[in-house]
Formats: structure tokens, C-alpha cells, sequence
């Protein structure tokens, strides 16, 4: 084969694993808001310069636009092999790719072949990634079999899928990729959401990943988490999986939450900030009272509250509305928010002969 070999990405997929590197030349805007799963970013234009390029382009002209741009992907490409190439022998084996797969990947891939590395270049770039992933979003969910978690907020669902995976069991935890919880408290204080773009990127990875054979145990969500949407193929899936219920008792609710939201407790004034997107439902004389529970050191009572006036007769609602085998559901009752209650439970949903409707 000639180097570097230009090769689409239906010609890469099956072997994107034997690659050495995964390079994305792309800015590091661009690489913040997608990329392909594994791969690096060595950009041969950052940020700025891809503005300052850009902009001589479309004010001065393309010939002197790359001139400059020349001059540039030069020197970074030069920077990225002194600093992280040098190393690597003759048969070291990367994918690099662009937007486009035009000039930008082009550039480092020409470099690389006149070295002797073996490279390849993606043709059509990220921008034929997307494609892919958009196409295989829509046919997916339909080949797997899903076992949806209901119960209402705080009854221990995602904990129970982090139990449920580490005893090997498949699992889809949209709230753990979108990084939120999926309601008007949902934000984690440590992270923020990724793009639309990106998230779609991880569930690509995830399902691609997924034995058909077997169940996958995934929470009952709202078309939306925080702000990212689930794909609408995906969501039709889970809304006609059989589903499993799980029973918590409140308090236990009550203490589970308070554990799984620390960063509440510790700023009530945060808490109420979040609690006045609730105005426009519940009044600013009801906001107002939980604000005052907040501040005096009673969330407790404030948790339970939200629970039976706001979180439970949505939850009704929605469910028994959306998810079509709620009335088939399995039972699950967990006795307390121990860890041998959640482990208990885990080892139940996850006997063989209990999935065997799911196919």
C-alpha cells in the first residue's frame, strides 16, 4: 500500500483498535466539542491561528492565507513530532483525520508517509465520522435489548446500575454521559455537560459495545437529560423495553438523596437558586417555604417535601404516559440503601432465566 493511504471511514472502522495513534488535527475547540473516541489532539492550527487564517482569507485573500497558513502548520507539526514522535519505530501505525480530511490532515499525513511511518489518512475527516455515527444511532437501539429501571426519584436506580455493573452486567447510564442527574437539580458541581455532538459520540461507543444476546439495564429518562437530548431512535426503544420497578421506602428515599447530593447541604443558598426555577409551577408562597427549610438546617424535610409535591405526581404521570410495559413491570423492592441491599437486588435483576422476556 502507498503512504499515506487516504481510506473512508467505513474502510477504517473495522480496525480504528489496531491503530497506533488517533490524531485529530483539529483545534482545540473543535476536539473540545467532538471526537473520534481514542483519539488525540495535536492541532496544526490552534484556536486563534485558525481565526487569524480564516480571517486573512475572506479580507486579504487565499493566496496570502496560505502563505501564513503554510508557515504555521509547519511549525506546529514540527513542534508535535519533536515533542511526542521522535520516539516511535518505522512500523508505528496512526490515523489522522481533519474536518474535511482535506489540507489540515493532509499536511501532517504527507509529513509522516516522507518519514516512513505507514499512515493513513481519514477521507472525509470527522465530518464523515459524524455521518457514520448519525447513520448508526438510527439502527442501533433496535438490534438490543433493554430492561428499563422505573421507580420514582430516589429510589435507587442509578446506584443500582453502578452495582449492576461492577457485578458485569451491561449497563446504559445516560445520566453518567450526559453528566447530570435529569432534573432541575440535576447539575454536578464538578463537571459540566458534554456538547450534544459529544454525548452522541459515547453512546455510539457504548452501544456499539454491547453483546445483542444479553440485557442492558438502562434508567427510565425523559427525552432530555440537563440539556442534551437522548436520540429519538433510542428513546422509542426504551419506551417499549419490558421494564423492571423499584421499590424504595421515603425515608430511605430521603437518606439516599442526602447522600447523593452533598454539594446541596453544604450550599443552601445554591439549592434555593435551583429551587426557583420551580416558581412558575408551584408559586413563589410554596418556593419561598422551602427556601426557609433550606436555610434553617432542615433538608430533610425539605427533600421530602419536593418528593411528594413535585418529584412523585410528575413521575406518575410521565411514566404510566411513556414507558408501554409499565403495567407488565417486575417488581424490586430494595429493604434499605445498604450496600448489600443495592448488591442483593443487582444479583436478582441479573439472573439469566429473569431476562429471558427480553429477546
Amino acid at each position: 500500500m502507498k503512504y499515506p493511504a487516504v481510506l473512508s471511514f467505513n474502510e477504517v472502522r473495522p480496525q480504528l483498535a489496531q491503530f497506533d495513534a488517533i490524531i485529530d488535527v483539529r483545534s482545540p475547540a473543535e476536539f473540545h466539542e467532538d471526537h473520534i473516541p481514542g483519539a488525540i489532539n495535536c492541532p496544526v492550527l490552534d484556536d486563534e491561528q485558525r481565526v487569524q487564517v480564516g480571517t486573512m482569507y475572506k479580507t486579504v485573500g487565499a493566496f496570502e492565507a496560505k502563505k501564513l497558513g503554510a508557515a504555521l502548520v509547519a511549525k506546529n507539526i514540527a513542534r508535535h513530532i519533536e515533542s511526542q514522535f521522535l520516539g516511535y519505530p518505522q512500523n508505528w501505525k496512526p490515523l489522522i483525520y481533519c474536518w474535511r480530511g482535506g489540507n489540515r490532515s493532509g499536511a501532517m499525513a504527507h509529513i509522516f508517509a516522507r518519514i516512513g511511518w505507514p499512515v493513513v489518512q481519514l477521507n472525509g475527516g470527522y465530518k464523515a465520522y459524524r455521518s457514520h455515527v448519525n447513520a448508526e444511532l438510527a439502527v442501533l437501539p433496535q438490534a438490543l435489548n433493554f430492561n428499563v429501571l422505573c421507580g420514582p426519584t430516589g429510589s435507587g436506580k442509578s446506584r443500582l446500575l453502578q452495582v449492576l455493573a461492577s457485578q458485569g452486567a451491561q449497563v446504559l447510564d445516560l445520566e453518567k454521559l450526559a453528566a447530570h442527574r435529569g432534573s432541575v437539580l440535576g447539575d454536578l458541581p464538578a463537571a459540566s455537560q458534554p456538547s450534544q455532538k459529544r454525548f452522541e459520540s459515547l453512546l455510539w461507543e457504548l452501544l456499539s459495545s454491547f453483546d445483542p444476546s444479553r440485557p442492558i439495564f438502562v434508567e427510565a429518562e425523559s427525552k432530555k437529560v440537563g440539556k442534551l437530548r437522548v436520540p429519538d431512535q433510542l428513546m422509542e426503544k426504551m419506551r417499549a423495553s419490558p421494564c423492571t420497578t423499584v421499590h424504595l421506602s421515603t425515608p430511605h428515599r430521603v437518606a439516599l438523596l442526602m447522600e447523593e447530593y452533598p454539594h446541596f447541604i453544604a450550599d443552601p443558598v445554591q439549592l434555593n437558586t435551583q429551587l426557583d426555577f420551580l416558581i412558575p409551577l408551584h408559586g413563589r408562597e410554596r418556593i419561598a417555604q422551602w427556601h426557609q427549610l433550606a436555610l434553617s438546617d432542615k433538608t430533610p424535610e425539605l427533600v421530602d417535601e419536593l418528593l411528594r409535591t413535585h418529584y412523585d405526581p410528575g413521575y406518575l404521570q410521565s411514566i404510566k404516559r411513556n414507558f408501554i410495559q409499565l403495567q407488565q413491570a417486575r417488581p424490586l423492592t430494595l429493604a434499605d440503601i445498604s450496600e448489600e441491599s443495592f448488591q442483593q437486588a443487582a444479583r436478582q435483576l441479573n439472573q439469566p432465566a429473569d431476562n429471558s422476556s427480553d429477546a
